[in-house]
Formats: C-alpha cells, sequence, structure tokens
C-alpha cells in the first residue's frame, strides 16, 4: 500500500511528524521496529518524562550550542513548548514545573505521555506498522521512490527520517539512518555519547554504588584547567559516576577525551565560599575540641564518603579538633571544594540518553527539514547534528522538528 507520506521511527519526532501529516490529510504510515511507539519516550527522566522545558523560546534555545539554536530556532517557534504541553493537558494530562525549568507530568508517567500522543495518531488516522523495520530507501533520479521494509517497498515520494541516534541500542536507535543519509550523499559528523554516565579510574568502593551528592558543583579539568561544569545532583555507579550533574558535562568531556586525560572533580559545598567554610570548621574546633572531626564532614556528605574525604585530606578519621593542623584544615577545605574523583576512563556512547554528532545541519533546510541532497527526503530529531543538554530540552527539539517535517512534507 503506498502513502503519500512514510515516516521512518515512531519515537518523539516521528509521532509528531505523522499526526502533523496526516492532521493535513495526508495517507500516512509510521514505521517502528519495536512492537511499540516511543520507546525513548518511556525512558526519559527515568521513566518520569521531562517533556520539554519551561521558559520563552529563546530561553530555551541558548542552552544549545550557537549553530544548533540557530538551526533550531525556525521549529521551536513554529511549535513550541507550550504547543506541546497544550495538546498532552487538553487529553488530561497534568503536569507540573520544576524551579529548574524542567515540566513533567504530576501524577502520570512516560506512559501516559506516549499513550495521549497515541490517541493522537489514531485520531488522525495514521498507519502505525509495528515490528517493521525499514532497511533502506529508494530514490531516483527525481528523488525519493520508496521505503524498504522486509522484502516489499512501501511506494511513497516523501519521507521522514526520525530514526534517532545510536544510545540505548536495545531500544532500536542503531543508527541506520546515517547510513540511509550517507548512501544518499549526505554527510554525517563524527558521533560522541552526550548526556551519559562517566565511567572513572579508579572506578569508585562498592559499597558507594547508590550513594548520591545533592546540589554539587562538579567539574571536568585537563591539564590543570577547568572545560567544563554543572552543578545539580550526582550519583555514584559501580563504575563510576553518573545523575544530572554527570550528564550536563558529558559531551564536553567526550570531546576534551579525545585530546588527553580528564579529570573529575566536585566541590561538595558549593554555595560555601573558601573564607566561610575555613571560618566553620574554625569554630567547630574551637567549640568541640575533644570531638572527631569525622562528625563535621559527615554534616556535609553521605556517612559513606565521609572517611574518603578524610584520606583525600590526609587527615586520620579519629583526629580530634584539638589536635587539627593549620595546614590539615587548610587541606580539608581544598578536598570538600575540589574532590578529586578519578580520571575519565571512558564515557560509554551505547549508555547516553542522546548522542552527540549526525547528519550535518547544512544539509537540510531549517524552516521545513527537506533535504537539501534528495527531493521528497525530510530529516528530523536526533538523526540530525543536534544535542541539547538535560532538561527536556532534546525532546523539545525532537518534537519541535518533527512538527515542522511533517507539515513540510504535506505540501503538495
Amino acid at each position: 500500500m503506498s502513502a503519500d507520506v512514510v515516516v521512518i521511527g515512531a519515537g518523539a519526532a516521528g509521532i509528531i511528524a505523522a499526526w502533523r501529516a496526516a492532521s493535513l490529510g495526508r495517507r500516512v504510515t509510521l514505521l517502528e521496529k519495536n512492537d511499540r511507539i516511543g520507546i525513548k519516550i518511556l525512558i526519559s527522566g527515568g521513566g518520569k518524562c521531562n517533556i520539554t522545558h519551561d521558559g520563552p523560546i529563546e530561553s530555551v534555545l541558548s542552552a544549545f550550542r550557537p549553530n544548533e539554536a540557530r538551526f533550531l530556532r525556525p521549529a521551536c517557534y513554529r511549535f513550541t513548548n507550550r504547543d506541546i504541553i497544550e495538546m498532552l493537558t487538553s487529553r488530561g494530562l497534568e503536569v507540573y514545573t520544576r524551579p529548574d525549568g524542567r515540566i513533567f507530568p504530576v501524577h502520570a508517567t512516560a506512559r501516559d505521555v506516549v499513550s495521549i500522543l497515541a490517541s493522537y495518531l489514531e485520531q488522525s488516522g495514521v498507519r502505525v506498522l509495528l515490528r517493521s523495520a525499514a532497511t533502506g530507501i529508494d530514490v531516483d533520479e527525481h528523488g525519493v521512490r520508496a521505503v524498504r521494509v522486509g522484502n516489499g517497498t512501501i511506494p511513497g515520494q516523501r519521507v521522514v527520517v526520525c530514526t534517532g541516534g545510536c544510545s540505548y541500542p536495545a531500544t532500536g536507535t542503531v543508527g541506520d539512518g546515517w547510513k540511509w543519509a550517507r548512501e544518499l550523499g549526505h554527510s554525517v559528523s563524527k558521533v560522541r555519547p552526550a548526556l551519559a554516565p562517566i565511567i572513572t579510574e579508579p572506578r569508585p568502593p562498592a559499597e558507594w554504588a547508590g550513594v548520591a551528592l545533592r546540589d554539587c558543583l562538579l567539574r571536568a579539568k585537563q591539564g590543570g584547567k577547568e572545560v567544563t561544569k554543572w552543578r545539580g545532583d550526582m550519583l555514584f555507579t559501580h563504575r563510576g559516576v553518573s545523575g544530572p550533574t554527570v550528564l550536563g558535562i558529558s559531551r564536553e568531556v567526550a570531546e576534551r577525551l579525545e585530546g588527553g586525560s580528564v579529570r573529575l572533580e566536585v566541590d561538595v559545598l558549593p554555595d560555601v565560599r573558601f573564607e566561610e567554610l575555613t571560618a566553620r570548621i574554625r569554630l567547630f574546633v574551637d567549640q568541640h575540641p575533644r570531638r572527631s572531626l569525622a562528625g563535621l564532614v559527615d554534616e556535609f556528605l553521605p556517612d559513606r564518603l565521609g572517611p574518603a574525604i578524610m584520606a583525600s585530606a590526609g587527615i586520620d578519621s579519629n583526629t580530634t579538633g584539638a589536635h587539627l593542623s593549620q595546614k590539615a584544615r587548610n587541606r580539608l577545605v581544598s578536598v570538600l571544594k575540589g574532590w578529586n574523583l578519578g580520571d575519565v576512563a571512558q564515557v560509554p556512547i551505547e549508555k547516553g540518553e542522546v548522542t552527540a554528532g549526525g547528519i550535518e545541519l547544512g544539509e537540510v533546510d531549517p524552516n521545513t527539514m527537506r533535504s537539501h541532497i534528495v527531493a521528497g527526503l525530510y530529516l528530523c530529531g536526533e538523526v540530525l547534528d543536534i544535542a541539547g543538554p538535560v532538561g527536556g530540552y532534546n525532546l523539545q527539539a525532537a518534537f519541535a522538528t518533527g512538527f515542522v517535517a511533517g507539515e513540510s512534507a504535506s505540501v503538495p
């Protein structure tokens, strides 16, 4: 069966692209290799679904790198963060905005978000084919002609590719779209991990796994110079660290790692200046000369981490205030403000929530998502060379570019 528009990939971008094209009266076929739609949405935000980011569009765009923001600007103004929220709330989803601008469902989960999006597909008449993996795109001198699926093809002169990147390959995002794009003449920039955990060397002690540092400042340094930083929560894992701060710096760290070693440091008390912290320790020593300093350190961070902080400062855990030298006090302050977590061993791309790199933005029209290389080909979502920070930015980029691609592919 032929289609006016064939959409490959039923993630955030693909769902919106298919819905938009069908809502404009086109016959749309949505292909998904998995047995359900929205797999990456289901795991976003730890299953809670960070739908988008609040605030003016220019503020949202400022979170992206300048070239990415320029590309996304037309799409994000065409389909805003308010638009996707309106789509969901109009069908019963309650949402709330965190102080940091992230928008989540109030009572529901990512499953409910996907269920509502599925209702839009059904209502608009999109033909959804599950367990239907596209294997290629047929073209001739006039442009796109069909999409290969299994042993057959689906004829169509408008094809929207939104197959994602190559993070979480178990969800089906294995880089298919990049392979097809190269075959069709597109350039694909180097792919790197983004929003990924970091494996450290040495690895943390096993008993630290699951321990979190709240509202800390994580820094990455190379050659003694700070190259990136992020403030928020950090989580120790069996192999290294994760959490919002780690995801926030992972893209930059992965890029820097190609040029040499990168070290991670964490400021446990980012709101407390060196002088203030020194004064607090001095006051503790004066008021509690017989108490162990471990009691003071435990006020700043989880119990399991206290001995390591003390050891890093070269202080015995049983040292009392009366026996703390000025040099030792200064070392303790330095460690609390810049605890060395070790060197970065790896930023695993397969564990990233998104991937950086992809189809070169200069080869795609930002106003239509139309390929400059192949007539009838539209590209959107993570398959493009776009990767925003943690906070709902990437889903917004996917929704917006998907909307524009679906709308543009519907133009006669």
